[in-house]
Formats: C-alpha cells, structure tokens, sequence
C-alpha cells in the first residue's frame, strides 16, 4: 500500500484554504515523520526495526495531537464537515480493534512459549510430554495466526478516494491513518509468522537460535524474524531432535515477544 508524504506542492495548494500562510512547523515536522516511517517500511522485520516503526508511529501521533489543537484544524468540527469527521472517526475505532488483537495475540503466543520452555527446560520431562506441549504449542500458534491473517485481510482501508481541496487537515489525517496501517500490517505479520522458505533443515535453523553466531550460512535466510524459523523448526524438526538443546532454544524468541510486547503494552 502506497503512502506519500504531503507534498510542498500540495501543502501549498491547500494552504489557501485551509492551512495559515505560512507553514506551521508541526507541519513540516509531520511530513519529516512520515517520510522516516516510510523509508523503514523498507527494512528488515526483526524485532528492532518494528520496535523503531512503534515509537516513530507514537511521536508521527503526539504531533498530530499538536496541530489538531491549532485554530485551523478546527474547522474539521464544523457541522458541514460532519462527514468526514465520522469517517475519520471511523478509521480510528477500526485501529483501536486492530490493536487489540495484536494485544491478544502476543500475550497467547507468549503464554505458549512460556508453557513450552518449562517443559523443554525440565530435564526429566517425558519425550511423550515434551512432544505433547509442542502439539500444544503449534495449535495455539494456529489459532493465532488465523486470526491475525482474517484481520490482515481486512485491513485495507477504506479511505474515500474522492480528494477534500478545503480541508488540508483531512488529507494529513487519511496520510496519518494510512501509515498507521501499514505499521499495523508490519506487526500482525511479524507476530503470525509464515512458513519458512529456506532449504536447510529443521536442525539448521535450531541451530542458529541457539548459536546465532557460530553458524552462518551464505545465502541462508536472514530477514526470518525468530517467531518464524521457531514455528518451521517446531514444524519440520522430529521433536525428539530437539531435546539436547532444550534448554536455551527459546532464548531469541521470548527477546523478540518481550522486546515488541513491551511497546504495545506502553
């Protein structure tokens, strides 16, 4: 999905209407913003960048705060422009659902997690009880990514194509609602996983989440975030292999939900 800054061009086209007549420095701070939140849809998923995109998608809101605060933003409340308050409205109640379900999501994936790695970590657990939580695991791991997938699914805005010349704070909003998508998008993707493509095996990949720096592979598959290569591993791996490094194995992926989750719960 495609999301453009407000342009100069644009800026100055509305300026006349709706924006003072001389640029406002929140304005120019919002567009640098979004401009930053847009070049790091470009980079990788790890559980940093993400972290990143949160915290530039909470200052890109903080200054969108500011400026609805200004005289001529208020014009948005106008009875005449009752529309398009509603729809904005709208949008962001849609977002406010969405953040829910990420809320949910990570907090059942890291219950899992924490069920399994008390097993793995006990050394006197049954292979049958080991095999038997990671059943357990990866059904819960379904059961989130089906519901992560259906919202992914449903995610695409429904921003009324029609172009608002009076209103500038309209445009800077449906900007605003549509990255805030696309962040969104990013971190319901990273929390679902997908199916791993790489052609080394189950224990290559087990490998490299207990040794990431003893094993590298050129070629090999680094963009993956860790939620991803734990569900192929789990997926492709004889869960007895697995047992000898039972107990560090879920290190790197509890890093990545902490590091994510404790974003989304501030």
């Amino acid at each position: 999905m495609a999301v453009s800054p407000i342009n100069q061009t644009s800026l100055h086209h509305f300026r006349s209407n709706s924006f003072p007549t001389r640029a406002h420095p929140l304005i120019s701070e919002f567009n640098n913003q979004l401009s930053r939140l847009r070049y790091s849809e470009a980079t990788s998923s790890s559980s940093t960048s993400l972290s990143q995109k949160l915290i530039g998608l909470q200052d890109l809101h903080d200054s969108v705060d500011y400026l609805l605060l200004l005289p001529f933003a208020q014009s948005l409340s106008q009875e005449q422009n009752q529309n398009w308050f509603n729809e904005l409205l709208d949008g962001s109640l849609r977002l406010l659902d969405v953040c829910g379900v990420a809320r949910d999501a990570l907090l059942q994936t890291k219950e899992s997690t924490h069920e399994l790695q008390s097993t793995l970590r006990r050394r006197h657990g049954s292979k049958m009880e080991l095999a038997k939580e990671v059943e357990k695991y990866l059904a819960s791991r379904k059961v989130v990514k089906k519901a992560l997938q259906k919202v992914l699914k449903g995610m695409q805005t429904k921003l009324n194509s029609k172009k608002n010349e009076d209103l500038a704070i309209v445009s800077l909003l449906k900007e605003l609602e549509a990255v805030t998508v696309l962040v969104f998008e990013s971190l319901l993707t990273f929390i679902a996983g997908s199916k791993l493509q790489s052609k080394s095996s189950g224990w290559f990949v087990v490998s490299k989440l207990v040794h990431p720096k003893r094993i590298v592979c050129e070629g090999e598959e680094t963009n993956a975030n860790d939620i991803e290569k734990v569900d192929a591993a789990l997926q492709s791996l004889n869960v007895f292999a697995i047992q000898p490094a039972g107990s560090n194995f879920y290190s790197a992926y509890n890093t990545e939900l902490l590091e994510i989750a404790g974003h989304e719960s501030g």
